[in-house]
């Protein structure tokens, strides 16, 4: 175990987590606000919460996660985070969408189900693209 948490990766992908869940924590609020409150479309709920959530993983991402990269502006740093990001919320939508609409599931726990499945996506991308002192 102890080996474990000496891996790089390892520590990596804990403040990665700890950065995830934070991020999580402001999609998901919202989005039940955004439903239950609101009464906005599930789906057009899940795209604002997470477009929301996306600004608070940036920044907090690039401060305690990732190490800039020398040779990324902060422009392109954020654009190449907002592409991947795009393609983080396509994943999100499409298993909302088939969780919710053909399975049956209620959208907050297909929420959770989905934040899981793509955090593996988020993880790998964004270090491969983003990351300067690990790539």
């Amino acid at each position: 175990m102890r080996r474990a948490l000496n891996n790089p990766m390892t520590r990596q992908f804990a403040k990665f987590a700890l950065v995830g869940f934070t991020s999580l924590a402001v999609d998901y609020v919202l989005l039940v606000a955004l439903v239950e409150l609101f009464h906005i479309d599930v789906l057009v709920g899940t795209t604002i919460a997470f477009i929301a959530s996306v600004v608070v993983n940036y920044l907090l991402s690039m401060k305690y996660v990732f190490e800039r990269r020398d040779d990324l502006s902060r422009k392109r740093e954020f654009t190449i985070f907002a592409v991947l990001s795009a393609i983080g919320l396509g994943l999100t939508d499409l298993f909302m969408f088939v969780g919710v609409a053909f399975l049956s599931i209620g959208y907050q726990a297909m929420k959770l189900i989905s934040t899981f499945m793509v955090t593996w996506y988020n993880f790998f991308s964004r270090r491969r693209f983003l990351d300067g002192g690990h790539a």
